[in-house]
């Protein structure tokens, strides 16, 4: 079979034909609308598709792109077929959208790219996609009249009645079958390294946070097999149910993100993984997740139920109230202490817990004082979905400072508490630690004030020598004084 690379289709007379979703743009408008909706008006998305039933999936598009108000332009687009698009209109060449999303959002992303002569879109009663694209398209340009670029296997019946196909952001199987039935294929970025963005998306470096789990066994000085091996089941609950909820977050913070200087290359929001295809595995961390967890213990079931529930609200609601987002931060941080007790029968003192709240308190304050730093930094506008403003940065460092150096007190009243000298052989030693975590946090908070702490300071901690050294000299400062 022929295959061309870009940029080799003869013949600027005949028109090309571009569809949407997955080709011009690396994503989805209706789905990016729905999200847009489930996060500002549940209710109205709820309502749209309850009358879908009805009036069908086109009424359901219309619909959402007018209750939504999502900015089509802002959606990522294809590189390489952005390129290619404006190599043949150079060439003179006509070009044309056409697409089964609503029609106001392609009408939106034709006026934008000065690069189309007319767009075919789902009109609010058909909706264009499938057999009812290439019908439509057969009447405008004659079957075989035009060349056609998509990526998906609705696709087919539309490459059958074009000239030429164009295959764009397809995955191996697709594109070998497109290449076994037509004579003539031409491929634009084709679809590679999706596991590794998948994997990418997960976060597995935050899985480092589930050691909290391990603090309740630890401080107590309870430390078994059995516990030991409990609680690796629980660290692994928790990450499968921690990525699907970053992957729910990513979702509903598609616009969000890319406006966040970092946050825009995420997978998600660059558009390296398809939205759809994180719902898809969002059930399955869930289901594998919440599996696990039977095997730890009902306490722990219940407190993994309540860190998604929580977390899901965050992501809906919460996150945009200001102080109420750093202290639900600061609470799941939390909470993965209270779920690793729960694990093996162990109850968290109330010294561990104090001195958790106030230090992820301050390090969440550090999170959204860091992304404040980088929009001044850069001369950008307040961020988009949080409710702070670039004013705000004095407040939240006087909090940041507050809260962190609240830990250390909470960290010296326990050394000098009555449970200390049950516990350890030397317990005057553990005065040393107050002092390495006075100076970490301090230094934390010094590099945050320069703007040069990175916007997750989890991140941050397990890439910086200085943190790593930090936690290797408080832990064989625990050792020494716990050893008899």
């Amino acid at each position: 079979m022929a295959q061309r690379a870009a940029g080799e289709i003869p013949g600027t007379d005949i028109p090309l034909v571009v569809d949407v979703d997955g080709t011009f743009l690396r994503s989805d408008l209706l789905v990016e609308g729905g999200l847009t909706l489930l996060k500002a008006q549940p209710l109205r998305l709820l309502a749209l598709t309850v009358a879908a039933l009805r009036q069908g999936k086109a009424a359901l598009k219309a619909g959402v792109a007018a209750a939504s108000g999502l900015d089509a332009t802002a959606l990522p687009v294809t590189a390489e077929l952005l390129a290619f698009l404006q190599q043949e209109r150079a060439r003179g060449r006509k070009i044309y959208l056409a697409s089964g999303a609503d029609h106001s959002h392609v009408a939106a992303l034709c006026g934008h790219y000065d690069l189309f002569d007319g767009f075919f879109a789902s009109d609010g009663v058909v909706s264009l996609s499938g057999a009812a694209k290439a019908e439509r398209l057969v009447q405008a340009f004659g079957a075989g009249g035009f060349d056609y670029a998509g990526n998906a296997a609705a696709d087919l019946p539309v490459w059958a009645v074009a000239r030429r196909v164009i295959v764009v952001n397809a995955s191996s199987s697709l594109r070998q079958a497109v290449r076994n039935r037509f004579a003539d294929v031409m491929e634009i970025a084709p679809q590679r390294g999706l596991p590794g963005a998948c994997l990418q998306a997960l976060r597995p470096h935050q899985w480092v946070k589930n050691a909290l789990l391990f603090l309740p066994m630890l401080t107590a000085h309870a430390i078994s097999l059995p516990g030991v091996l409990t609680l690796l089941v629980a660290f692994l609950s928790f990450g499968l149910v921690a990525s699907a909820v970053y992957l729910i977050n990513d979702m509903l913070d598609l616009q969000a993100d890319r406006d966040h200087l970092r946050k825009r290359l995420r997978p998600l929001a660059s558009g390296a993984v398809p939205v759809l295809t994180a719902m898809g595995v969002v059930p399955f961390l869930l289901l594998a997740g919440g599996g696990l967890s039977l095997l730890v213990s009902g306490g722990f079931v219940a407190l993994l139920a309540l860190y998604f529930g929580l977390t899901l609200l965050y992501s809906l609601w919460l996150k945009q109230k200001p102080i109420m987002d750093v202290m639900v931060l600061a609470g799941l941080y939390t909470l993965r202490v209270v779920a690793g007790g729960a694990a093996i029968a162990v109850a968290p003192s109330a010294w561990l817990l104090a001195f958790s709240i106030f230090l992820f308190l301050s390090l969440a304050l550090v999170k959204r004082l860091a992304e404040l730093h980088g929009r001044r930094r850069n001369d950008l506008a307040d961020p988009v979905g949080r409710g702070y403003s670039l004013d705000d940065l004095p407040l939240l460092q006087g909090l940041a400072v507050a809260a962190g150096y609240a830990a250390v007190l909470v960290l010296a009243l326990y050394v000098n508490s009555p449970t200390v000298t049950a516990l350890y052989a030397v317990p005057q030693g553990l005065w040393l630690i107050c002092g390495v975590l006075l100076y970490w946090i301090s230094r934390i908070l010094l590099l945050t004030h320069r703007g040069e702490m990175h916007d997750d300071p989890v991140v941050f901690a397990i890439r910086d020598p200085v943190s790593l050294s930090v936690f290797a000299l408080s832990v064989a400062i625990v050792l020494g004084c716990a050893l008899r």
